[in-house]
């Protein structure tokens, strides 16, 4: 490595975005993505006996390093497909296996297109693109934008009377009550976003809105706004990750929430806790569970609340009741750390529920999600902590958070699309 890269690469950022490596004729000879940057690039350069003849060959020939930074992991996966196909880097070719690619397929030309993926692109004048190297995360990344941007993910007419075709709709994952022009100006938002062009997306929403409250249909507005709400929370989705730094990140935050909370011990269990309802209907919670820092799936556990209410403190506190039983702690073990989905109120009516149940030893906190504030009880008061977003102990617990309340949300849209069919 030479000197230059050595002091450019002490600058890579802890953000998401796409990197390009360079030959020393400055040609770009690889194309990637990361979660983290700094990480990933870097590790191109960290000495490993277990990496193949190609990838080796790939650093020999690395010169130079550039990289854009981008707002979310989602954007970072679309980018590099546009990126790989614009440039055509020589290692990319090389180093990946097209029977592991992807393409997004949409069809502009029909009068109801439809959303599908495929491996093998046809001449058929449909749009394709792509492709992407990890189908996983770019199918993922596609059912976060169909909740912004709803789409059919087969022909409308020929699911016509489908019950999945009638729940999708009801869940807004398709349209509902919308004309063919209508919809495919709603598709371009999502080829747009595709393609890059987020920042446009959101400058013609905004404008949407504003047109709408001018002209006083605050529906509209309302639901563009929630459009644009859930466009900014992309960023916190995790679509591909970045393990080495998973891994350094929760050991660090392991750590630290030991002297931030002045535990005993490192928190080796921490459990996750979410309720989830329509209206106080089908109410159910998610406890998950995390091990030294990591999802351990064969751990988690979910709640039909016995009585449906609309009151997230009471159902809090059944559940922590629930929980904090003697036959659950004795076969499903004792939490190090239990973390709350909420603010004071939540905390306050598992801590009741925690207390009745006589486990005054087990810390309890609460995460809140206006400003991620950490909440804790201590000597007969609730205080605040404020961590800055990029902590390693706040990212730790907001991927515990938002994995208990995906755990939750799928549980209840379980309960909900079995009461429809049932109908």
């Amino acid at each position: 490595m030479n000197s230059e890269l050595l002091t450019k690469l002490k600058t890579l950022p802890n953000n998401p975005g796409v990197y390009f490596h360079k030959d020393k004729f400055g040609q770009i000879i690889y194309i990637g993505k990361a979660a983290i940057l700094k990480n990933r690039v870097k590790q191109y350069f960290q000495k490993k006996s277990d990496i193949d003849l190609k990838t080796k060959a790939l650093v020999v020939e690395i010169a130079d390093t550039d990289w854009v930074e981008t707002d979310s992991e989602i954007d970072a996966l679309f980018l590099e497909a546009e990126m790989v196909k614009r440039y055509m880097p020589k290692y990319n070719i090389l180093l990946r296996d097209d029977k592991s690619s992807i393409f997004i397929r949409i069809d502009m030309k029909s009068e109801w297109p439809f959303v599908s993926f495929t491996r093998n692109p046809i001449d058929d004048g449909a749009e394709y693109f792509g492709p992407y190297f990890n189908g996983f995360a770019v199918k993922k990344a596609l059912r976060y934008l169909r909740q912004i941007f709803p789409y059919y993910t087969k022909n409308p007419r020929s699911d016509l009377g489908s019950k999945k075709a009638d729940l999708d709709v009801h869940l807004g994952l398709s349209p509902a009550d919308i004309t063919s022009n209508e919809y495919k100006i709603n598709l371009r938002k999502l080829i747009s976003y595709i393609k890059g062009d987020k920042k446009l997306i959101i400058k013609d929403l905004e404008s949407e809105m504003k047109s709408a409250a001018k002209k006083q249909d605050f529906e509209t507005a309302t639901i563009i706004r929630n459009k644009l709400n859930n466009l900014r929370e992309l960023k916190r989705r995790i679509m591909f990750g970045d393990k080495e730094f998973l891994d350094i990140s929760k050991d660090l935050a392991l750590k630290e929430l030991v002297d931030l909370l002045k535990l005993n011990k490192i928190p080796v269990r921490i459990e996750g806790y979410d309720i989830s309802h329509l209206s106080g209907t089908n109410v159910v919670a998610s406890m998950v569970v995390f091990t030294n820092g990591v999802s351990d799936r064969a751990q988690y556990r979910k709640f039909k609340i016995r009585v449906d209410k609309n009151d997230d403190f009471y159902n809090m506190n059944e559940v922590i009741t629930r929980r904090m039983s003697d036959k659950n702690l004795k076969s499903w073990g004792v939490p190090d750390l239990v973390l709350i989905d909420g603010g004071k109120g939540q905390l306050s009516a598992a801590l009741k529920a925690r207390d009745l149940m006589s486990q005054t030893d087990i810390p309890f906190i609460g995460l809140a999600k206006r400003d991620e504030q950490i909440i804790i009880y201590d000597s007969g008061k609730f205080d605040e902590i404020n961590l800055s977003k990029n902590t390693h102990i706040i990212k730790l617990l907001q991927r515990i958070r938002d994995e208990s309340h995906r755990f939750a949300v799928s549980y209840h849209m379980i309960l909900r699309r079995n009461k429809f069919i049932d109908k």
